[in-house]
């Protein structure tokens, strides 16, 4: 066994395991982001309908729902990287599917209605599969490292997903300019093979005693974790409404092409914003970590969220609007940190896959969620009001959680 130390910057990075783990969340982040850029402004060209950007988050949203609640009974019984490896091939076939569809004689041979039914069915199976996905990704990642720096394995990996989200967005409007729709999912197909390599190369495979409660009762214990531990639910309730409310990713197509008008590259920069400030942030927490007065940095982070959207809303310059969202960026990734954290510490072992997936209804099924509230919200008043409520919202939010949750001000989560 190693000897780490908890004020080590880069204890985690020490074990190979972990390395070989958030390679993958890199490599797997950038991919989907790449995806969802390209084929969300091929589709926005075609309608010049910001309710159609909003679908594929919806079309997303409802298996992703479904599945997790499954997803993470599976992932407690199961092995862990089998889940993962197994949802990585039918992501896979997505985006094959994909590659297909926007083949030239395909795509000639099929009306607009049912190109836009094959896409959207697309983006629902790699809903479905990431129902599963995610809970074991989840649930895997504390078995990696020592508990004594949980808080530094949440920083990692945290900065390499939010690598991949840097620069799957930052490409993909330079691939789609420069090489085409189709050959970039090409690369995005082989990315997705090597995540498959990546996850095999792991050895850890932690095993539980098989769950001898009743599937519906088992699925009830995971929910009533998340209610009856607070400090779980506000952090869980933050980041679920900051996102759903706060959310602008899915409609800068809208502000890149009506807006600030700058095109794809453009589009590909406003994406990676957030991102990049949220990136160099994460980094510099590796050295000063935010679980020091825990819960009012992540009020004050979340707050913070909310204001600089609403500037972003109000930007009609493409730096500012760029400055906005890296600030969004900056903001997020501390409560991002602390949320992380809070998920490692406080689940029992036995039930981390299901607590997993009740994180991953209530907040990563925001992401698909607020983007089909973003699309519709935009076509029925405007890009620029959806957004502007949406960080008002956000600061009310804020506003209540914190005069819920004084009393959790001393804690101490490092």
């Amino acid at each position: 066994m190693k000897t780490v130390s908890s004020q080590d910057p880069y204890a985690a990075l020490r074990y190979s395991d972990f390395r070989f783990f958030i390679s993958n969340s890199f490599l797997f982040s950038a991919s989907i982001l790449i995806q969802e850029v390209i084929v969300a402004y091929e589709l926005y060209k075609l309608t010049h309908d910001p309710l159609a950007l909003g679908l594929i988050g919806l079309a997303q949203v409802i298996p992703f729902v479904i599945t997790s609640i499954f997803g993470g009974y599976v992932a407690d019984q199961k092995n862990k990287i089998t889940i993962m490896h197994i949802s990585l091939v039918v992501i896979l076939l997505g985006s094959v599917i994909l590659y297909m569809a926007f083949q030239p004689f395909i795509y000639d041979a099929l009306s607009s209605a049912q190109h836009l039914i094959v896409i959207y069915s697309v983006f629902a199976l790699i809903g479905f599969a990431k129902g599963f996905y995610s809970p074991a990704s989840s649930s895997l990642k504390p078995f990696l490292v020592p508990r004594v720096i949980y808080h530094n394995s949440s920083t990692w990996s945290s900065s390499f997903s939010q690598a991949g989200s840097i620069t799957g967005p930052a490409i993909a409007g330079f691939l789609y300019a420069y090489i085409g729709l189709t050959h970039t999912l090409l690369i995005v197909i082989g990315n997705f093979v090597i995540c498959w390599i990546l996850l095999g190369m792991i050895k850890t495979r932690p095993e539980f005693p098989k769950i001898v409660t009743p599937i519906i009762e088992s699925l009830k214990e995971g929910f009533r974790f998340v209610f009856r531990t607070r400090i779980v639910l506000y952090a869980i309730s933050l980041d679920l409404f900051s996102v759903l409310f706060g959310g602008v990713v899915a409609i800068l197509p809208v502000f890149a092409e009506d807006i600030l008008k700058v095109g794809p590259e453009g589009l590909g920069l406003l994406r990676a914003a957030p991102s990049i400030g949220s990136l160099l942030t994460m980094f510099a927490m590796a050295y000063y970590p935010p679980t020091h007065n825990a819960w009012r940095n992540m009020l004050v982070a979340v707050a913070g969220f909310g204001i600089c959207t609403i500037i972003f809303s109000l930007s009609t310059n493409f730096l500012l609007s760029c400055a906005a969202l890296f600030a969004t960026g900056v903001f997020d990734s501390v409560s991002v940190i602390v949320r992380q954290t809070i998920l490692l510490i406080y689940p029992p072992d036995e039930m981390r896959g299901r607590v997993a997936a009740v994180n991953g209804i209530f907040v990563s099924s925001s992401n698909e969620l607020g983007a089909f509230e973003s699309g519709l919200m935009a076509k029925a008043f405007g890009a620029v009001p959806s957004v502007m409520a949406g960080g008002l919202l956000t600061i009310i939010v804020v506003t209540y959680i914190y005069m819920r949750s004084k009393d959790l001000f001393s804690v101490r989560l490092s």
